[in-house]
C-alpha cells in the first residue's frame, strides 16, 4: 500500500529487454539519491510513477536499483518503457502518516494531458481520462496521477472521456516529476480505492450470472 506522497524523484537510466519478442518485458535500472535505499531490501515494493514494482537488485551506496516489468504491465502503464525522471514512493509502513490517500499502486487506466499551464502562482493540469473511469471521478475527490495523490477540482464528461482539472501548487511541481509533463503526454491513473468498493456494494447482485445448464 502507498499514500500517493512522492518520497523521491528518481531516473530510469537503462531499459533492457528481458527477451526477444513483445511477449517479454523489460528490466529497468534506476538511479536515485544513495540514502534513499538505506532501508530497502530485496523484494521490497516501490511505486514507480504510480505502479507498484519489486526491487530485484540494488546497490545502496551507488543509489541504483533494478526492477523487472512484465509485458502486461508495460501495456497498461505509461512511462516505464523509456529513460527519464519518475516519481518514487516506498511501500507504506504501519506507523507512517497517511498524508495523501490510500493507494494500491495498481494503475486503473492511462490518461492524456490536454492542458498544462501556469495560473497565478500555481499550475492547472487537465487530463482526459478513459470514459470507463469517469464514474469514479468527483469534485474534490482523490486521484493518483503518476503516483501523486491529487485533488480533482473539476470534471467534464464527453463522448471522448472524462476531463479532470487539477491545481498543482509550486511545491508539487518542484518536488515531483510532474513538471516534465506536456500536452499529449500519457499518465498513469489510479482511482480512489473507496470508490471501487462503493460501486461494488451498490451493484452486487444486480446482474446475477445465468444458471448453468
Amino acid at each position: 500500500m502507498f499514500t500517493g506522497i512522492v518520497t523521491a524523484v528518481g531516473r530510469i537510466d537503462e531499459v533492457r529487454d528481458l527477451g526477444a519478442s513483445q511477449a517479454h518485458g523489460k528490466q529497468l535500472v534506476l538511479q536515485v539519491a544513495p540514502d534513499y535505499l538505506a532501508d530497502v531490501g530485496l523484494g521490497d515494493s516501490i511505486a514507480i510513477n504510480g505502479a507498484c514494482m519489486t526491487v530485484t537488485e540494488f546497490d545502496a551506496p551507488a543509489g541504483r536499483f533494478r526492477i523487472d516489468v512484465s509485458a502486461e504491465s508495460l501495456a497498461r502503464t505509461a512511462g516505464l518503457d523509456r529513460t527519464g525522471p519518475v516519481n518514487l514512493e516506498k511501500a507504506l509502513r504501519a506507523h507512517d502518516r497517511l498524508g495523501g490517500h490510500v493507494v494500491s499502486g495498481h494503475v486503473d487506466g492511462m490518461g492524456e494531458v490536454t492542458h498544462f499551464a501556469p495560473v497565478g502562482e500555481s499550475w492547472e493540469l487537465r487530463i482526459l481520462a478513459p470514459q470507463a473511469l469517469g464514474k469514479y471521478l468527483a469534485y474534490k475527490g482523490s486521484i493518483t496521477v503518476n503516483g501523486v495523490s491529487l485533488t480533482v477540482n473539476r470534471v467534464s464528461d464527453s463522448a471522448a472521456g472524462c476531463e479532470l482539472s487539477i491545481n498543482l501548487i509550486p511545491h508539487t511541481v518542484e518536488n515531483t516529476a510532474l513538471h516534465v509533463l506536456s500536452v499529449g503526454a500519457r499518465v498513469n491513473l489510479e482511482i480512489d480505492m473507496i470508490a471501487r468498493y462503493v460501486e461494488r456494494m451498490l451493484t452486487a447482485g444486480t446482474n446475477p450470472a445465468a444458471p448453468s445448464a
